[in-house]
C-alpha cells in the first residue's frame, strides 16, 4: 500500500494587482500556504489555502508542528479518515479560521493526489456535473472606486462577456449606496445581474433599511450584510426582503452552514474551500445546499472553485478575482463569459515552481524519520 513519505511546506506572499477595499478592511496581501505531499509510489499532490494579510505564519506553524507529522507513514487514499483524525487532533482550536485553513491546505493536496492517481480532473472526480460555469466579476467593484469608474468597469465587464458584476456597499449613508447601485443599473440595463457585498459591516436595522432601498434594482443578492455569527439577524433580514441573502465566506464549519439553511437565514451559499477546511467538507456543504434547493456560488479562489462548482448540480456562479497569476504558468480559461474547468488530472493548477521558490517566505520539510 502506498504511504506518505514526505511533506513540503512553503508560503508565498502575493500582492494584489489592484487596490482592494471593502467596508471593513483593505486587502494588502494574500499569504498563501502551500503543501506538497509525496507518497511511496512517487505520486505528488499540491494543495493550498490563503489568508488576507495576516495569519499565514500561524497556519504554517500549525501545519509544521502538529498536522503534517501525523501524515507520515499513512495512506493518502483515506481522505475522509485523515480529515476526521486531523480535526480531532486539533479539537481545542476547531472551529476557527487558522485550523480550517491548515486542514484545507492538506485536504486539497490529498485530492490532487487522488485525481492524479485516477488520471482524472477534479471536476470529474468530485461529481462531473458540467465543464463550465457563468462568471461574474468583483475586480472592478471595490468600495473606494468612485461612481463614474464603477459604471465604466461594469460596462467593460458586460462587453467582455461577464454575466454580472458585484460591488461593495457600506458607505456611511444609504443614499450613497443607492446612488452607486442606481447608476450601474441604469448603465447596464435590466437583463444583467448585479450583486452587492457589505462584508459584515451592517447592524440588523441598517441592513433591513438598506435592503428595502435596494429592492428596486433587482439585485441577484446581498452578500454578508451582517456578522456571520448573527444567525437570528440574518433570519430577520431574509424575512424582510425579496432580495436573496448570500453568506458563507466567513463560515468555517459544516454545522454553521446547516444552521443557516435550516433556519432560512440565507438563500445563496458561498462556501469557501479554504475557509471551510478543504474539498472534503466543501462537497458536503454543497450537497446539503442542494437538499435545501439552494445554489452554491463560492467565494474567491476561482482557480480551484471552478472545478468544484462544475462538479455539483446546484452550481450557478463563479466569482472572478485572479489570485494565482503570479505563481502559475496558465490562468483560468474563459470562453464567452464562462469559466472552463481544467481537463488535466488533479486540481488543474499549473504551478510555476521557479516562481514559487523565488517568492517563498517560509518553508519546512517533514519526512520519515
Amino acid at each position: 500500500m502506498n504511504k506518505i513519505e514526505r511533506i513540503e511546506l512553503m508560503m508565498v506572499d502575493l500582492v494584489p494587482k489592484v487596490k482592494r477595499t471593502d467596508a471593513i478592511q483593505s486587502f494588502v496581501s494574500q499569504q498563501t500556504p502551500i503543501v506538497k505531499i509525496v507518497d511511496s509510489d512517487g505520486v505528488e499532490g499540491i494543495g493550498y489555502s490563503y489568508t488576507i494579510g495576516t495569519g499565514g505564519s500561524s497556519v504554517m506553524s500549525l501545519l509544521n508542528d502538529h498536522l503534517a507529522p501525523q501524515l507520515i507513514g499513512i495512506s493518502p487514499d483515506n481522505i475522509e479518515a485523515i480529515w476526521r483524525n486531523l480535526k480531532l487532533s486539533t479539537n481545542a482550536t476547531f472551529v476557527g479560521p487558522i485550523t480550517a485553513l491548515a486542514l484545507a491546505a492538506i485536504d486539497t493536496a490529498l485530492w490532487d493526489m487522488k485525481c492524479k492517481r485516477a488520471n482524472l480532473p477534479l471536476h470529474i472526480m468530485a461529481g462531473g456535473m458540467t465543464d463550465k460555469v457563468k462568471l461574474y466579476t468583483t475586480e472592478g467593484g471595490w468600495l473606494h472606486i468612485d461612481e463614474h469608474k464603477l459604471v465604466d468597469d461594469a460596462l467593460q465587464a458586460k462587453e467582455l462577456g461577464f454575466y454580472g458584476a458585484k460591488f461593495k456597499v457600506g458607505k456611511p449613508h444609504v443614499a450613497e449606496d443607492v446612488s452607486r447601485i442606481s447608476a450601474v443599473r441604469e448603465a447596464v440595463g435590466d437583463n444583467w445581474d448585479i450583486m452587492v457585498d457589505a462584508n459584515q459591516s451592517l447592524t440588523v436595522d441598517e441592513a433591513i433599511r438598506r435592503a428595502k432601498n435596494f429592492e428596486a434594482f433587482d439585485l441577484a443578492w446581498i452578500e454578508e450584510p451582517l456578522p456571520a455569527e448573527d444567525v437570528d439577524g440574518h433570519i430577520r433580514l431574509s424575512q424582510s426582503t425579496s432580495t436573496p441573502i448570500a453568506v458563507g465566506e466567513s463560515m468555517y464549519s459544516m454545522s454553521h452552514f446547516r444552521e443557516y439553511m435550516q433556519k432560512g437565514a440565507c438563500s445563496i451559499v458561498q462556501v469557501d474551500v479554504a475557509r471551510v477546511g478543504g474539498i472534503t467538507p466543501w462537497l458536503k456543504v454543497a450537497h446539503t445546499a442542494e437538499s435545501f434547493n439552494m445554489p452554491v456560488c463560492p467565494h474567491f479562489l476561482m482557480e480551484l472553485h471552478v472545478s468544484l462548482v462544475c462538479a455539483v448540480q446546484n452550481n450557478r456562479w463563479l466569482e472572478y478575482i485572479p489570485q494565482l497569476d503570479d505563481i502559475t504558468t496558465k490562468g483560468l480559461e474563459i470562453v464567452n463569459g464562462e469559466a472552463i474547468a481544467p481537463k488535466s488530472p488533479g486540481l488543474g493548477i499549473a504551478w510555476d515552481f521557479d516562481e514559487l521558490r523565488a517568492r517563498r517566505v517560509n518553508a519546512h520539510t517533514v519526512t520519515i524519520a
